[in-house]
């Protein structure tokens, strides 16, 4: 099931980049095994459904045996993947140049905020963080108001996980090119910042302007902005073009407006006004009843609990059940390989026994190795 079948990745547990990354290849066929640390240095961010579709080893890393077993974990895989601190990995004779000699195509995935080098590598941070550094912040912000992020998904998630799965797969691509395996060094830094190369290349344009009253982008014009309805929830629109932006006026009553005045700024805020006063005359599925599925650019502004119930999301499954909680579902769509259906996520070090007697490790080595 799915694409990546017959690759095996050896996972060192951390949060969220690291093991959002190790579900997404799961999720493709992946044979995704899990190093968790002992319960006493388990963090939030792994776990629950980022393990769904990975095997668990629990792993005395501090320990001869549970050293030379993970070793041996590493040996028998195609790739690595961590998210730890630069240097923490050497320190535990697990970094690149411990295989170099014995597996020389073995790809090395790392995932951090600041990357490997840098004046800021060693620095503590947090998606917050890497997003502001990279300039993503300021234009997430309306005049006078503090910049405001979905908690996770820009720096970590979109920046990390994305850039560290895309590495993997490319240097294996590569790998079986050449023969030789590498670092892939995917910095959050690095993703947010190329992730932002429309931006930067509308501002180049000449069409991107910094001065947010002048930017539709930036939630000033009448036109691309989420707004309150009658019942205190939210709409949201997006005709930025101009067959759209009559159809979105159309839709509102406002057939005095001039579609061809668009783009006159100075018309904004008075529009602005009369488009959210209107909008405040029906409540949210009432809008979503009169444009839901037009050009008009429209959609709902839907509640995490919200959004698996809409009849989009159901018609392409992008949500699944599983023991009784909602996850997303794999996302891309194949044409044949099939992604692999979530299941529930495996306790940790829940098949550590059955692994390492697979690696040819006894009983004693195995008792040895372990960590509750």
């Amino acid at each position: 099931m799915g694409p990546l079948q017959g690759l095996r990745i050896i996972e060192f547990a951390g949060i969220g980049p690291g093991p959002m990354a190790g579900m997404l290849l799961a999720d493709m066929g992946a044979e995704v095994i899990v190093v968790e640390r002992p319960a006493a240095l388990r963090t939030l961010g792994g776990g629950g459904s980022l393990n769904r579709g990975k095997r668990s080893v629990c792993l005395d890393l501090k320990s001869d045996a549970g050293l030379d077993a993970v070793k041996r974990l590493v040996q028998s895989a195609d790739a690595l993947i961590e998210g730890y601190r630069p240097g923490v990995m050497e320190r535990l004779g697990l970094g690149p140049e411990a295989f170099e000699g014995s597996h020389p195509r073995l790809v090395y995935g790392r995932v951090t905020g600041w990357g490997q080098t840098g004046p800021l590598a060693q620095a503590a941070g947090h998606d917050i963080n890497y997003v502001a550094l990279t300039g993503v912040s300021s234009i997430a912000s309306r005049p006078g108001q503090p910049p405001t992020l979905p908690a996770t998904m820009i720096g970590d998630m979109a920046g990390g996980t994305m850039f560290l799965a895309f590495g993997v797969v490319c240097a294996l691509l590569e790998a079986q090119r050449s023969g030789r395996g590498q670092v892939v060094d995917a910095a959050m830094i690095d993703g947010v910042g190329l992730l932002s190369g429309l931006v930067h290349s509308l501002r180049g344009s000449g069409v991107w302007g910094d001065d947010p009253a002048r930017n539709f982008f930036l939630h000033q014009s009448p036109f691309y902005d989420c707004f309150e309805c009658a019942d205190g929830r939210f709409i949201s629109l997006g005709a930025i073009e101009p067959p759209f932006y009559r159809e979105l006026l159309a839709k509102l009553g406002l057939g005095d407006v001039d579609p061809a005045r668009q783009y006159v700024i100075d018309d904004w805020p008075a529009l602005r006004e009369r488009v959210a006063a209107r909008i405040r005359e029906k409540s949210r599925d009432e809008w979503s009843s009169l444009m839901e599925g037009s050009d008009a650019c429209f959609a709902p502004v839907l509640s995490l609990a919200e959004a698996p119930l809409h009849p989009h999301q159901q018609a392409r499954g992008n949500f699944v059940e599983v023991d009784g909680k909602m996850q997303p579902a794999p996302a891309p769509r194949f044409s044949r390989s099939t992604a692999r259906r979530p299941s529930q996520a495996p306790q940790a070090g829940e098949h550590t026994a059955e692994l390492l007697h697979e690696l040819g490790l006894s009983d004693e080595l195995i008792a040895a190795a372990s960590a509750d």
